[in-house]
């Protein structure tokens, strides 16, 4: 399980820099780091048992790209989150980047992402849900933004 190591721990300062744009010129050169990010959660949700997505900046690539794998494969290239609900969520959150770690957060309950497809396709999609929260968190790590610093409180830590 090589490729797990290459997950970014909690603390590693990569992790709170916001990430660049994908151009669509960076495509060609974006394959292998896609096949990387499937790879990875694959191998992490048979270790753990957990995991749906995965953002490119956990790997230590700096770009706006997300790979999210729940029934099908969807690459989400230079997500951006509008639209959000008054109404929140509460709930433990986890992370690759801290997998014994669960962080009790608040989320929107909804929201909208609009995102470029590997067809350099837009896309809007509406969210609800577990997957306003999923994403909310993905599109934090794009941003620079850990779980940790979401923590609803000082008490709001507990080990899996």
């Amino acid at each position: 399980m090589a490729r797990l190591d290459k997950i970014l721990r909690l603390g590693d300062p990569k992790l709170y820099k916001i990430s660049a744009p994908v151009n669509k010129t960076d495509l060609d050169s974006l394959k292998p780091v896609i096949d990387d990010l499937h790879h990875t959660l694959m191998e992490f949700k048979a270790k753990y048992h957990a995991g749906r997505a995965i953002a490119a900046p956990q790997l230590g690539v700096m770009k706006r790209l997300i790979y999210m794998y729940i029934t099908e494969p969807v690459i989400l290239i230079n997500p951006e989150l509008f639209d959000f609900s008054e109404e929140r969520l509460e709930l433990w959150d986890d992370c690759m980047c801290f997998p014994q770690l669960l962080v009790k957060v608040q989320r929107h309950k909804q929201c909208k992402l609009k995102f470029f497809n590997l067809d350099w396709k837009e896309e809007i999609w509406e969210l609800e849900g577990d997957l306003s929260e999923l994403l909310q968190h993905e599109v934090d790590h794009l941003n620079g933004v850990l779980a940790v610093q979401r923590a609803i409180n000082d008490k709001s830590f507990a080990w899996r």
